[in-house]
């Protein structure tokens, strides 16, 4: 049972998570794709995910004080509501979307920020560090069912209903399901408010001489470097090499249903002893189902990474996850500050997502060939490994706690 709240409140947050993330995929999968189509230009699609991240840890940053001393369920609805607000843009500017890229990155980036502070504070209340993989294995699980059903439905419409009308019944039934996900929420309870919010905590801890969350944001912003372009280059590549979004789709349907299997093996069998070993193993791999790539990039050699990535990322996000959840709570103190954490934390991986997207532009400014995008791809690729050198310790430290 989770941690200070009645079952059935946790399955309602799982359950307001899972409309979020349907209508985010459903959408979300094809919409670089949308502006692709509209103008063939990395840089503004690199631009688009720049926007997204600068709003997303602003929106963390500042709304952590409403979060905090105020209402963080009217956070969490809000931040559905501007998601669907975002694609009521995307709706009304039609083809010429892709001439709005920074006020649309920044909206979705509000949107993506204050649903997820608010959920992530959420998150930390009912779980503790007993539980964190188990429950971390059962949002896997959610993220790939929804990544199953959500990407092959909507590049079954898309590809049916042909240009512009199909990618407009995607965007109207994700804004319904955002709609959805909105009423559902107003069943969870409000959850007590917790002090007064510390501006410049973040900024004060990593300052501090042995803090533990230096290491910890290190990894971080190695995590952010990989996301922020792996995020959206791939499902890119994959739409560029098969030049369909139903195999768009077909991708997505294969290794979600990959992941749903190893996010459940993760999630059953993965223990916080086995933490370091696992994560450089899962980095290890990570960087090698990048390679096939180096000889032909084709929509069979992504789909290969594809399916790779699916199976060994559990091995690498789950420590990832768990551990800076697992520092909030290591005392009282910490856990009275876990606002202010989730903030750092979050502006670690924004740090991170930031330098590895501009790396993107400035390489992809200078040429666009297709092995300079795959060997981008494979150094980026390899920053797992550097979050692991900087947690190391920390990890064989918890191994061994675990093991006396």
């Amino acid at each position: 049972m989770l941690k200070k709240t009645p079952e059935n409140q946790a399955a309602l947050l799982l359950a307001v998570n899972g409309l979020n993330l349907l209508a985010s995929v459903l959408a979300g999968t094809f919409l670089n794709v949308y502006l692709w189509k509209a103008r063939q230009d990395y840089g503004m699609i690199g631009w688009f995910a720049f926007s997204q991240q600068v709003a997303v840890g602003l929106s963390f940053w500042l709304a952590g004080k409403w979060v905090k001393e105020h209402n963080k369920m009217n956070a969490l609805r809000l931040g559905i509501a501007v998601s669907g607000i975002f694609y009521l843009l995307v709706l009304w500017t039609g083809e010429a979307a892709s001439s709005y890229i920074w006020p649309l990155g920044l909206t979705l980036g509000v949107a993506i920020g204050l649903f997820w502070l608010s959920y992530n504070i959420i998150y930390f209340e009912i779980t503790d560090a007993q539980n964190r993989d188990y429950y971390n294995g059962w949002m896997g699980l959610l993220g790939s069912l929804t990544g199953i059903v959500g990407p092959f439905l909507s590049g079954w419409l898309i590809s049916s209903l042909q240009g512009q009308r199909g990618y407009r019944v995607v965007f109207i039934v994700s804004l319904c399901i955002y709609a959805a996900a909105a009423v559902l929420s107003f069943f969870l309870k409000k959850r007590k408010s917790e002090g007064a919010y510390l501006w410049l905590e973040p900024w004060r801890e990593l300052r501090r001489s042995g803090s533990g969350w230096r290491p910890v944001a290190g990894a971080l912003v190695f995590q952010g470097i990989r996301e922020g372009v792996f995020s959206f280059l791939i499902g890119l590549l994959v739409y560029i090499a098969a030049q369909t979004e139903s195999k768009l789709g077909q991708f997505a349907l294969i290794t979600s249903s990959v992941s749903l299997v190893s996010y459940y093996a993760a999630g059953k069998w993965f223990k916080p002893r086995l933490r370091s070993s696992g994560m450089l193993a899962g980095g290890i791999l990570l960087v090698a189902v990048i390679v096939p790539l180096l000889w032909k990039l084709s929509y069979g050699t992504l789909l290969l990474m594809g399916i790779g990535t699916s199976l060994f990322i559990p091995l690498y996000m789950l420590p990832m996850t768990s551990i800076s959840f697992d520092l909030m709570g290591e005392t009282a103190e910490s856990a009275s500050k876990r606002v202010e954490w989730v903030v750092l934390r979050e502006l670690s991986l924004m740090s991170g997502r930031l330098l590895g997207i501009l790396v993107f532009i400035g390489v992809l400014s200078v040429s666009g060939s297709t092995q300079v995008i795959i060997v981008l791809l494979l150094a980026l690729g390899t920053a797992p490994l550097g979050s692991w050198l900087v947690l190391r310790r920390r990890l064989h430290r918890r191994e061994a706690s675990d093991m006396s």
